[in-house]
């Protein structure tokens, strides 16, 4: 055994008669302290985790299952409750077993909120406070760290895993769990009033189109159109604001694609999770302590056109890397999909126009926008409403330029009439009228459309 593990003479005998009498004498966690429970139930936790450190191997942990450390851990548990003169009965003590586990092996207090399916961000805004989004919903959980230094190691546990780092030198910090899931974090000097750390959960099976059209976040007869859109080998341009939903959307897409092609997709922080067989992921690198060895999204979009891709993804497009994934999209790389942040679909033009800029060669706005009209073929708006509700809101494809502006035609709508009793948006997805350029090309490739759902005004379906 990787430590020495004292003896548990008669302890379940003990247990049981501690359970039966424990109306009498045994004392809260709150009796002991004087602090609330769940205050006095972080100290323990993390008191008696420190001290099993300096006890235990943890090379050791990684060849023994979570039942056999659970076992273990639940003697030595006992052992550091006895020298405390702790008293707690068999379900306190269970719990108290179940955090330390959470310490030793997870993220502490975060681990719970972390296997909560409803839960879709966890946002720490100091080591006393934790709020959680569930359902669209901001609220206010008991989780609790025992201090700034307690949550400071958890930080450092989870961008080490990764390679990178954070520190007063390197405050900010992009990094993500092993299911995915994004986490960013920010330390003092620049957090004020202690770190912050925002973890944007991904569910362990990817959310499908057919789970968005249940849920009310895309039509069932839009999701068609994209579906050939993909298949058809155009290129996509996801535009939303933040938390709107732009990579659970690209996710989905990205089911289309054909088993046969070669995808490579380029990331800051790798958390697509593509279902295809053939997929080389590639992800940013930081700058090291001395300030070299950065590796940034430019590079990696340069270094995929050399790795035969037949489509390129880019997680989201941030600056000069927007130029080269343009020129991929020009160059036979279609059916290429990328992500940007703006509010409306011209906005998202413009935001891939001062992109342009930023890649540090001078190109006459006009030619700028040639290629984006050359490049791009649909762009798709998202966003998170007032209700908390995430839902698509506009397809809209480019068709070419008139002077100097590029022309776009909106496809279909998301039309809001309402707002419920509860403050829900009420409202349906509506077809323009216009029928699309790409319907000839889908042909093309077998896929057939029909015109009807292009008929003006047309109801496609209600926003649960």
């Amino acid at each position: 055994m990787a430590w020495h593990i004292k003896g548990r003479r008669g302890q379940e005998r003990e247990e049981q008669a501690a359970d039966a009498a424990e109306a009498h004498r045994v004392l809260t966690l709150a009796d002991i302290s004087g602090l609330s429970a769940k205050d006095h139930h972080t100290d323990l936790k993390v008191d008696i985790h420190q001290s099993l450190l300096d006890r235990i191997n943890l090379a050791a942990l990684e060849t023994m299952t979570r039942d056999q450390i659970h076992r273990e851990i639940g003697e030595l548990v006992h052992e550091q409750l006895s020298n405390r003169k702790h008293a707690l009965n068999s379900s306190e003590r269970r719990q108290l077993v179940d955090d330390i586990l959470d310490e030793l092996l997870g993220l502490g207090p975060l681990e719970p909120l972390l296997k909560d399916p409803t839960i879709t961000d966890v946002l720490v805004n100091s080591h006393k406070t934790v709020f959680v989004e569930r359902f669209g919903v901001l609220e206010e959980t008991a989780a609790r760290f025992k201090d700034e230094k307690h949550l400071m190691r958890v930080i450092s546990k989870i961008v080490s895993a990764v390679g990178r780092r954070v520190d007063e030198s390197s405050p900010m910090v992009d990094a993500r769990l092993e299911d995915g899931s994004r986490v960013n974090a920010i330390v003092p000097p620049l957090a004020v009033d202690g770190a912050l750390l925002s973890i944007r959960k991904f569910a362990k099976i990817p959310i499908s189109m057919d789970r968005l059209c249940e849920i009310g976040s895309i039509a069932p007869e839009i999701a068609e159109v994209l579906k050939a859109v993909v298949m058809c080998r155009r290129n996509v341009l996801i535009s939303g604001g933040t938390g709107s939903g732009k990579t659970t959307l690209l996710n989905a897409l990205s089911a289309y694609i054909d088993n046969r092609e070669r995808i490579v997709t380029i990331e800051d922080s790798a958390e697509l999770q593509l279902q295809q067989r053939h997929v080389a992921r590639l992800e940013t690198r930081p700058p090291n302590i001395e300030g070299r060895g950065e590796v940034t999204q430019r590079d990696l979009v340069k270094n995929a056109l050399r790795m035969r891709p037949d489509r390129i993804i880019v997680g989201e497009v941030r600056s000069g890397e927007a130029f080269d994934m343009l020129q991929a999209m020009n160059t036979g790389h279609d059916g290429s999909m990328t992500t940007v942040h703006a509010n409306t679909s011209r906005d998202a033009l413009s935001r891939v126009e001062q992109m342009i800029g930023m890649s540090g060669i001078d190109i006459p706005p006009r030619s700028a926008r040639a290629q984006i009209a050359s490049a791009l073929n649909i762009v798709v708006q998202i966003e998170r409403s007032v209700d908390g509700r995430r839902r698509l809101v506009s397809v809209s494809e480019l068709t070419g330029m008139e002077g100097e502006v590029i022309t776009m035609q909106e496809i279909f709508r998301f039309k809001r009439t309402s707002m419920d009793a509860e403050g829900r948006v009420v409202g349906h997805y509506e077809a323009s009228g216009i029928r699309p350029k790409f319907i000839d090309v889908a042909a093309a490739y077998g896929v057939r459309l029909p015109v009807e759902l292009f008929a003006p005004d047309r109801k496609l379906g209600a926003a649960a």
